[in-house]
C-alpha cells in the first residue's frame, strides 16, 4: 500500500488516508482479505502521529471498508465494493465540506438530490 500525504491539501491528515484507501481498493491495489501496515509502521512512514492513522482505519471500519481482528491486524473487508467504497469516499468529503460550512443536513440532502438529477439529465440529453 502507498500512500502521500498533501500538507497544503484542505482535507486533515487522517481523511487523506481514509480517502487514499478507498481509492485503492476501488481500483483494485488493495484487494479483499489484504492487511494494511500496522498503525505504528504506516504512522512513522507517513510521519503522522500514530493516532492519525488510528482515527483513520476506525472511519474506515466504520464504512464497512476494513476489518479489525484484534492484534491479527486490519485488513481489507471481504464485503468491501470497490463501487460502494468510492461512493462512500465521495459522500464522506461531501459531508466533511458541508460540517465545515455548518449546512444543516436536510440542506445538505437536498442539494445533493438536485445535483444527481442534474448530472441524470445531463447524461440522459
Amino acid at each position: 500500500m502507498e500512500l502521500h500525504l498533501d500538507g497544503a491539501a484542505p482535507q486533515p491528515p487522517y481523511e487523506q488516508i481514509r480517502a487514499g484507501v478507498v481509492a485503492q481498493v476501488a481500483d483494485g491495489t488493495l484487494v479483499h482479505g489484504q492487511r494494511l501496515p500496522a498503525v505504528r509502521r504506516l504512522a512513522a512512514s507517513l510521519q503522522v502521529a500514530p493516532g492519525t492513522v488510528a482515527r483513520a482505519y476506525r472511519a474506515l471500519e466504520s464504512d464497512g471498508i476494513v476489518e479489525t481482528r484484534g492484534r491479527a491486524g486490519t485488513f481489507v473487508a471481504p464485503s468491501a465494493d470497490p463501487v460502494e467504497a468510492a461512493a462512500a469516499a465521495a459522500a464522506r468529503a461531501y459531508a466533511v465540506q458541508i460540517h465545515r460550512l455548518g449546512l444543516p443536513a436536510a440542506r445538505a440532502v437536498a442539494l445533493a438530490e438536485r445535483a444527481l438529477e442534474a448530472v441524470a439529465q445531463e447524461d440522459a440529453g
